[in-house]
């Protein structure tokens, strides 16, 4: 099976520009795909380290070698603080796991459409294992309470079912100490699916492929993932001083792609949405970086980026169309 679009238009984009972060050879997602389909090992762990192997964060090519030294003053009094304590392996690992389930989607359709069936169910099968672990990690993250409130409701279905047992048999002590767990885990059930749907509705103050600024740090990025609240290790919120923040790590945090004119290394960021700022007027300065051409289709006439189909689909997030500009019209009726 040929090369799919994903290590191909990689290459390009690296090639293409003057920072050449992430250049793979051409047949590396192919043979990524082919080893794990003959080997079919259950779970995320060797995939996963292939896909940390062939779209490393970081670069050692000489081309990188002199390196921006990313250190910017905080405002005000504070201490200096390298702006690499907000880098995230866990987002740039959830961004490449989502190149990858896009990689397997075109290979499928590449199979089906030479007639390659037996190929194609192949694929098929790698994508079910791949989804099923990112609906995992998607359910398993801080700012999911779906899970932890589908969790405690079919603890309280099993109470319940010992409690009728223990009814039926006339063990009345056990009965009493169930319904007295049931009472206390109703309240929990109730207050967790509140959680759940609190984070379902929250407003974010930026939306997928807009440009921002750092605050702290001034450097350019654009938007590419978003969590209700901090979804990072605890470790990695003690070295980024998450306790630190206004607002805590119980406000929405953004992945954000860093322009690779500011520092190449950094690429991804884990960032929270109090550091973050809108540009007032359109910014339509250049911004480069590798993942760019797999998640957005292109940039709009605000210079904003524009999310592909599956990034929105990943967020649920609606397609945002650029306002009008009602005095640009009057101004050509005039002409």
């Amino acid at each position: 099976m040929p090369g799919v679009c994903i290590s191909n238009s990689l290459t390009t984009y690296a090639n293409g520009g003057s920072y050449g972060a992430l250049i793979m050879a051409h047949s590396d997602v192919r043979v990524l795909c082919k080893n794990q389909i003959n080997s079919m090992i259950p779970g995320p762990s060797l995939w996963r380290q292939d896909l940390l192997r062939l779209y490393p964060a970081k670069s050692n090519s000489g081309r990188m070698s002199s390196r921006i030294k990313a250190t910017w003053p905080f405002m005000g009094n504070d201490k200096g603080m390298d702006v690499n304590i907000e880098l995230s392996e866990a987002a740039n690992e959830d961004i490449v796991i989502f190149f990858f389930q896009l990689d397997l989607e075109t290979q499928i359709q590449y199979a089906l459409n030479m007639e390659q069936y037996e190929a194609a169910q192949q694929l098929r099968n790698k994508l079910d294992e791949v989804e099923a672990e990112i609906t995992k990690k998607r359910d398993a993250k801080r700012g999911s309470s779906k899970s932890e409130a589908q969790d405690k409701a079919i603890y309280l279905l099993q109470l319940r079912a010992e409690l009728q047992k223990a009814v039926e048999n006339e063990n009345y002590s056990a009965a009493s100490e169930l319904r007295d767990e049931i009472s206390k885990f109703e309240a929990e059930t109730l207050a967790a699916s509140a959680k759940a749907l609190a984070f379902e509705n929250i407003q974010y103050a930026f939306r997928l492929g807009q440009k921002v600024r750092h605050k702290k740090f001034g450097y350019l990025a654009v938007i590419c993932g978003m969590d209700p609240v901090c979804c990072e290790s605890n470790s990695w919120m003690e070295v980024a001083n998450v306790d630190k923040l206004i607002r805590g790590p119980n406000q929405p945090f953004y992945q954000i792609l860093v322009d690779v004119h500011a520092d190449p290394n950094l690429l991804v960021a884990y960032v929270a949405e109090e550091n973050l700022v809108a540009n007032e007027q359109p910014n339509k300065d250049r911004f480069d970086h590798p993942y760019a051409s797999f998640l957005f289709y292109g940039i709009d006439t605000a210079g904003d980026f524009i999310p592909i189909k599956q990034l929105r689909e990943k967020y649920n997030r609606p397609r945002h169309e650029v306002p009008v500009d009602n005095s640009d019209e009057d101004r050509d009726s005039n002409l």
